[in-house]
C-alpha cells in the first residue's frame, strides 16, 4: 500500500478515502438525543465551523483557501471545477505536500525502511499478548494486509492503515487521488508554481513522538468493529459534502469516547493530543510559511485538510486575526 494512501486513512482531516463501496448507515443517525444536542452545540461553538471554499483578501493581496479531501470521491469534480480558474490564475499554489515532496518520500521510505517497520529486534505478535495480536492481524488481513506483514510494521503505521475500514480498502488501493491531487495536476498544467507549507518528514516526526504504549494504545483505538468504522466514514463524506466540518471533527471526538476498552478520560486524551499534533501545531507553523508567501506573490492558493480551517486556531481564524477578510465560496 503506498504510503500516501495509508498515511490519507487517518481521519478527514488528513484526507478521508473515497468510499464508493462504504454506504449504508451514517454514524451520525445513530446518536441518541443528548449526544445531537451536545455535538450541535460544540459544531455551533467552532469558529468557520461550515464552508471548505474562502477567498481571504487583505490590501492587494488574495488567497483562495481550500479544505481537501485526500482521496478520490466523483464528488470532488464539481469542487475542483468551481476553484479550477482560482487554480490556473495563482503566483503560487501552496499544499501540504507537492508532488516532489511525495517523490522524496518515497525515495526516504526505501532507503530507510525503519521509518514504517521493525526491522530490528521483536515485532508485534511478541510484543503484544496472543488474543490482542490476534485481533490486529484478523484485522489487517480484512483490509488486504497478511499478518506477517502486519506484524513488522511500527504500530502508528499500521494503525492508520486499520483506520481504513475493509469497504474502503478496494478504492485505496485503487490510488485515485483527492482534492489536493487535482489542484497539483491543475497547477502543473497551467504553469503554477507549487510549494508544500512543511517538510515531508513532519507526519512521521509526529507520529514518532509517541511512546510505544501510546501507539498501540491508538493501535486498539482502530480495532473497532467494521460496521462501526464504515457508518463512520458514511457520516464523514457527507459531512464534507455538506460543508459541515465542524460537525464531522466534534462527531470523531464523540466517536473516540465510544470505543470499546478506552475509557472515557483515555480516549479525551488522545483525541486532545491528535487535536495538538495533527492540527493546531501544524496550523500554527504554517502560518508564517505562507505569510512568507505573500510577501512574495499577490495571488495564492492555499489548500489544506478541510479540518484545519476551523476553530479558535484554524486557518481562518488566523487570517481573519491578521487583518484578512474571509468570504466564502458558495
Amino acid at each position: 500500500m503506498h504510503f500516501r494512501q495509508a498515511i490519507a486513512g487517518l481521519c478527514i482531516f488528513l484526507g478521508a478515502p473515497a468510499a464508493a463501496q462504504c454506504v449504508g448507515a451514517s454514524y451520525l443517525d445513530q446518536l441518541d438525543t443528548t449526544q445531537r444536542n451536545a455535538l450541535a452545540e460544540a459544531a455551533d461553538a467552532l469558529p468557520f465551523s461550515e464552508g471548505t471554499l474562502w477567498t481571504a483578501t487583505r490590501d492587494a493581496d488574495t488567497i483562495t483557501v481550500i479544505g481537501t479531501m485526500h482521496i478520490y470521491d466523483p464528488r470532488l469534480e464539481p469542487i475542483y471545477d468551481q476553484i479550477s480558474t482560482e487554480v490556473a490564475a495563482a503566483d503560487l499554489v501552496m499544499l501540504e505536500a507537492t508532488p516532489k515532496e511525495e517523490a522524496e518520500l518515497q525515495e526516504l521510505i526505501v532507503s530507510d525502511p525503519d521509518l514504517l517497520f521493525i526491522t530490528e529486534g521483536p515485532t508485534l505478535p511478541t510484543l503484544l499478548d496472543e488474543e490482542t495480536w490476534g485481533l490486529i492481524a484478523k484485522a489487517a488481513t480484512d483490509r488486504g494486509v497478511p499478518g506477517f506483514m502486519a506484524a513488522k510494521m511500527q504500530p502508528w503505521y499500521l494503525s492508520l492503515i486499520l483506520s481504513i475500514p475493509p469497504c474502503a480498502t478496494q478504492d485505496m488501493l485503487a490510488g485515485d487521488l483527492g482534492l489536493d491531487h487535482m489542484i497539483s495536476e491543475g497547477a502543473i498544467e497551467a504553469g503554477v508554481p507549487m510549494q508544500a507549507l512543511e517538510p515531508m518528514t513532519t507526519l512521521f516526526e509526529v507520529f514518532q513522538d509517541s511512546s510505544f504504549e501510546e501507539q498501540i494504545d491508538m493501535l486498539m483505538v482502530n480495532l473497532s468493529s467494521p460496521a462501526i468504522q464504515q457508518q463512520m466514514f458514511v457520516a464523514m463524506l457527507d459531512s464534507y459534502f455538506a460543508q459541515d466540518v465542524g460537525t464531522l471533527w466534534e462527531m470523531s471526538r464523540i466517536a473516540m469516547t465510544e470505543v470499546p476498552g478506552v475509557d472515557e478520560q483515555t480516549a479525551k486524551d488522545m483525541f486532545a493530543n491528535i487535536e495538538d499534533s495533527l492540527l493546531i501545531k501544524r496550523n500554527r507553523n504554517w502560518m508564517p510559511v505562507i505569510a512568507d508567501a505573500v510577501a512574495e506573490h499577490d495571488d495564492l492558493v492555499v489548500a489544506v485538510g478541510a479540518a484545519h480551517l476551523i476553530g479558535q486556531e484554524g486557518i481562518l481564524q488566523f487570517l481573519q486575526d491578521d487583518g484578512w477578510t474571509l468570504t466564502r465560496i458558495e
